[in-house]
């Protein structure tokens, strides 16, 4: 098995529900969350679009870990020139860039920490030592899909744990921020028939993905009892998921790889 083959097998659909936990983690870095909190781009906009934002993060996981270099470099191209309008201005509170490839690193390695993360919640037990490398070495492809280059990547898992407690020092959410995330977590984009019976839910799974530094800094308690129930829900929904047949595993992943091919075909707008 190739190593794309080996991350591929950890790629379900189920993961999802530690989404708004990546989201968090991915803008606890001042620069990625005034980056997404600032963004003139109104197309972007959870709370302005969110079939179109929702639609664009998913396919964009999906070509980045399923499609092939085309598609990949197709969807690079379409990312950004949304990203060339994602600067700071004088009264941003940080300097960001959305073609900052130390900030896009970030985003990548929260993004693979998500997959391993769910992977093993809903499994009950790490990824096998034997696969763990070639999985980690694949998932590069969540950064150099964009500007980060392949020399950024860690070289090895090990690498990877360093390089993540390093920049965890670098995770500072302010107030503003904050109160945006929990607008996410309490899913405050969707409409309320939706939002209500689904948000107590949304939070628990969220605080539950997210590790310990990230809940100081939401200021979301989290206790052993909590951690009980967490486990055994996911590893309820790990029981069903990860059972299921290939394509009803990865399902949206590749419905949306689907729909970008059908929109490269149609020569559709690909963001």
């Amino acid at each position: 098995m190739t190593p794309a083959e080996e991350f591929g097998d950890v790629i379900v659909g189920a993961g999802l529900m530690a989404g708004a936990a990546n989201v968090i983690m991915q803008l606890g870095r001042p620069g990625v969350g005034y980056g997404v909190y600032e963004s003139t781009v109104d197309s972007g906009n959870l709370f302005k679009h969110p079939y179109k934002r929702t639609r664009t993060t998913f396919t964009y996981l999906s070509v980045a870990t399923l499609g092939t270099d085309e598609e990949k470099r197709a969807y690079r191209r379409a990312v950004n020139r949304s990203h060339a309008r994602v600067r700071s201005g004088e009264s941003s509170p940080v300097s960001y860039n959305a073609f900052d490839p130390e900030l896009q690193l970030w985003v990548a390695a929260c993004l693979y920490k998500g997959y391993e993360d769910s992977y093993v919640a809903m499994s009950g037990k790490p990824i096998p030592a034997d696969r763990r490398e070639g999985i980690f070495a694949a998932a590069e492809t969540l950064g150099t899909t964009l500007q980060v280059k392949p020399e950024m990547w860690p070289s090895t898992r090990a690498e990877f744990d360093d390089y993540w407690e390093k920049n965890l020092a670098e995770v500072d959410i302010d107030d503003t921020i904050r109160a945006h995330l929990l607008d996410i977590a309490e899913l405050r984009f969707l409409p309320a028939i939706l939002r209500i019976p689904f948000a107590p839910l949304n939070k628990f799974l969220t605080t539950g993905f997210l590790p310990q530094t990230f809940r100081d800094q939401m200021g979301l308690p989290w206790s052993a009892r909590d951690q009980r129930r967490f486990d055994r829900l996911t590893r309820t929904i790990g029981a069903v998921a990860l059972r299921l047949p290939i394509p009803l595993r990865r399902f949206p992943f590749n419905y949306y790889l689907w729909d970008l091919r059908r929109r490269m075909r149609q020569g559709k707008p690909l963001v």
